[in-house]
């Protein structure tokens, strides 16, 4: 498999993939810088208290957090969610620009960064818990704005409807769609060869676990998270290496992002101009945008 086609893989697998020097994988890592490191003591409750990026004990294990930004007035913290086979480097930039206003943290899953390993194969229920424990540490009894790319949107969006408390507004960038095992398994079929074969069966490898976080991206429809804002963005161009079926790969992806709005009534799709699947990095502009939008939508209906 050739270096471009890796990289068109990787991210049609949400980034994901077994085992770690694939090209592309943690290729946007190496575009952002992390925050600036500082140690600080966080504790279960009382969000605001961890600052720049350290360690903290969630469930047993060591997760890596990174915070920056104040939190003002009734504004909800800001959390950002890597891709799969991603760290939180990958939103150093984005969280940056963020802070200025408000109060942003990123964080390492398990199987991802600095954070551990986790002890077996993950299902949504075992990384949901991860996220609330992280949630707790470092936004307390705040709400918060969940912002996730790829991997990270689709756990956000699978996690929000069962967490209405907290969870007030949803910003996924290309997030994996809600059933890809079924179309990318539609869009190439089991007679294909060469280098649409390869893609397709990394890509069930990888939704069986084969990743990093030995995470199973199950397939499954999409519930309602209530009447939040939502913005969902795609990207413009994506499967140009796959030219026979990379029509009908787009057709997959495009429905997918539509299937999304049904996690509330306050949803948006749009389409990010110029932009391959890491929008917040191609479009830096469109990611701040969208995450200040719903920031606001949710600080005012609070």
């Amino acid at each position: 498999m050739n270096r471009s086609f890796k990289a068109t893989a990787v991210a049609v697998t949400f980034c994901a993939v077994a085992g770690a020097g694939i090209a592309g994988y943690g290729e946007a890592a190496a575009q952002a810088q992390s925050p600036l490191a500082s140690a600080a003591t966080g504790r279960h409750g009382h969000g605001g208290v961890v600052s720049g990026t350290r360690k903290i004990r969630v469930g047993g294990h060591s997760v890596n957090v990174s915070c920056s930004g104040r939190s003002a007035g009734r504004k909800p913290v800001v959390v950002l969610m890597a891709g799969g086979g991603d760290g939180l480097d990958t939103m150093a930039d984005l969280q940056k620009s963020l802070s200025e206003k408000v109060r942003v943290c990123s964080y390492d899953r398990l199987g991802e960064g600095a954070s551990d390993q986790p002890n077996g194969t993950q299902t949504i229920d075992d990384t949901g818990r991860i996220l609330t424990g992280v949630l707790d540490r470092i936004a307390g009894d705040r709400p918060v704005v969940l912002a996730g790319h790829s991997l990270g949107g689709y756990i956000a969006a699978r996690y929000a409807p069962d967490h209405r408390d907290r969870v007030k507004g949803l910003v996924l960038m290309d997030a994996t769609i809600p059933a890809l095992t079924a179309g990318v398994t539609k869009a190439i079929p089991a007679s294909a060869t060469g280098m649409a074969a390869e893609l397709r069966d990394q890509t069930i490898a990888v939704n069986e676990g084969q990743n990093p976080e030995r995470f199973l991206i199950a397939d499954a429809g999409v519930r309602s998270a209530g009447n939040i804002p939502v913005r969902i963005i795609k990207h413009e161009s994506q499967y140009s290496e796959v030219p026979d079926y990379g029509p009908a790969l787009e057709r997959m992806w495009a429905d997918g992002q539509r299937e999304w709005r049904a996690l509330s009534r306050r949803s948006s799709l749009s389409t990010a101009a110029g932009s391959g699947h890491y929008i917040h990095v191609d479009r830096p502009d469109i990611a701040i945008e969208a995450i200040q939008r719903v920031t606001a939508l949710a600080t005012a209906h609070r």
